[in-house]
């Protein structure tokens, strides 16, 4: 059974930083790709980054040049670097795989506010 654990969010202040974990046991994390996804209060959840098996990124347009998603393949983990916070970026964040296979975690709360 495939478990998901997200860690690292925060209150925050506008254009800080926070760095978000994901962290995954019970399948060969190395073969799929990944994905950092956040859902605001009365919007739907969205993709914001992802990153292939191979280390190929993408980005929604409203986070890059600010995310920079990577994996720690050895550790299971996958991490989200978050620079220039806006108070937009508030949201539910949750890691799964791109496309989405397995059943969410709990989340990790990021919000962003003076």
């Amino acid at each position: 059974q495939v478990q998901l654990v997200e860690s690292g969010g925060g209150l925050v202040q506008p254009g800080g930083s926070l760095r978000l974990s994901c962290a995954a046991s019970g399948y060969i994390f190395s073969i799929y790709a990944m994905g950092w996804y956040r859902q605001a209060p009365g919007k739907q959840r969205e993709l914001v980054a992802a990153i292939t098996s191979g280390g190929s990124t993408v980005y929604a347009d409203s986070v890059k040049g600010r995310f920079t998603i990577s994996r720690g393949n050895a550790k299971n983990t996958v991490y989200l670097q978050m620079n220039s916070l806006k108070p937009e970026d508030t949201a539910v964040y949750h890691c799964n795989s791109d496309p989405v296979l397995w059943t969410w975690g709990q989340g990790t709360q990021v919000t962003v506010s003076s």
